[in-house]
C-alpha cells in the first residue's frame, strides 16, 4: 500500500470517529424537543483533498455541524440515527482491518522468514 493510501485512510478514520460523536449526541438528544441534529459529512471533502494530495488531506480536518432548519436532514429520526451509528462503526472496522493487515506484511517483510 502506498502512503498515500495510508494518510487517507487514517484521515477517514479521523472523519468517521467525528460521525460517530455526531451521531452519539443526536441518539442522546431522540427525545429533546426541537433539537436540531449534527451532521458530519466529510467524504465529498475528503475526496476533493485527495485530489490535491497529501498535503491537502493531512490538513483536512473533520467538521459537525448543525443540520440546516427547514430541510429533511434536520429531521431526527432515532431510527436513522441507530443505523448511521451502525454504518459507521462497519466502516471504521473495516478500515482498521485494512490498516492492520498491512502492518502486518510490512512486519513480516521486515523481518523475513524468522
Amino acid at each position: 500500500m502506498d502512503p498515500s493510501t495510508t494518510i487517507l485512510m487514517i484521515k477517514a478514520l479521523d472523519c468517521l470517529a467525528a460521525r460517530q460523536v455526531a451521531t452519539a449526541e443526536n441518539i442522546a438528544n431522540a427525545g429533546t424537543r426541537n433539537y436540531v441534529p449534527l451532521r458530519a459529512n466529510f467524504e465529498a471533502a475528503l475526496k476533493e483533498a485527495a485530489s490535491r494530495g497529501d498535503d491537502a488531506v493531512k490538513a483536512l480536518q473533520p467538521t459537525i455541524e448543525r443540520a440546516v432548519a427547514g430541510t429533511p436532514d434536520a429531521k431526527l429520526r432515532a431510527d436513522k440515527e441507530m443505523g448511521t451509528a451502525a454504518g459507521t462503526a462497519l466502516r471504521y472496522n473495516a478500515l482498521i482491518q485494512i490498516l492492520n493487515r498491512q502492518m502486518q506484511i510490512e512486519s513480516q517483510a521486515l523481518e523475513g522468514n524468522r
